[in-house]
């Protein structure tokens, strides 16, 4: 693939508010491309700039002018793009204030999706499987807007927390009661 073939496919993508993308998604957007010729001209984009790594086989357009604020969010639905998700537990919790600690650069998200921990340059992704039909997910979680992912109710938060076997002694005393 060409540079600038990247370049102007990736533009068009950052026109649609895409900017992360899976090494399958690139594959589609050059399907001509044989197998060796297209990783080597992945890791070239990735040395230029044009591309950067986030995460094995997750990739993000630094030029994008669509990005968010919540980028490591973004990463997390391209990460189990055909999964309910939501932020939860200690996450969460901390947004709205029911712990004290805030998890720094960390990221706590209920998934139908397998578990896993995802370490990004935008911080780290932590996926707890929850095994809530997508009806119940979304009558406990909120949509905000301009956030990728929904959020748990502080209720369910909690409930989250709690069925996760999670620390619950850092909740403040009035939440617990």
């Amino acid at each position: 693939m060409k540079k600038i073939d990247a370049l102007k496919a990736l533009q068009d993508l950052d026109r649609r508010g895409i900017y992360v993308l899976t090494k399958g998604d690139l594959e589609k957007l050059f399907p001509e491309e044989q197998e060796k010729a297209f990783e080597k001209s992945l890791q070239r984009l990735v040395t230029d700039g044009i591309l950067e790594r986030v995460t094995k086989g997750v990739y993000l357009n630094p030029m994008a002018m669509s990005k968010k604020s919540h980028i490591v969010e973004d990463i997390a639905v391209v990460l189990r793009r055909a999964c309910f998700s939501y932020v939860s537990m200690e996450s969460i919790l901390s947004e709205y204030g029911v712990i004290s600690q805030v998890p720094i650069r960390r990221v706590t998200i209920m998934t139908t999706g397998a578990k896993g921990v995802y370490d990004t340059p935008y911080g780290t992704i932590e996926f707890t499987h929850t095994k809530r039909r997508p009806a119940d997910i979304i009558r406990r979680t909120l949509t905000v807007k301009n956030r990728p992912l929904r959020i748990a109710s502080r209720e369910a938060a909690v409930q989250d927390l709690v069925r996760a076997g999670r620390n619950i002694d850092m909740m403040m005393t009035a939440e617990t009661a």
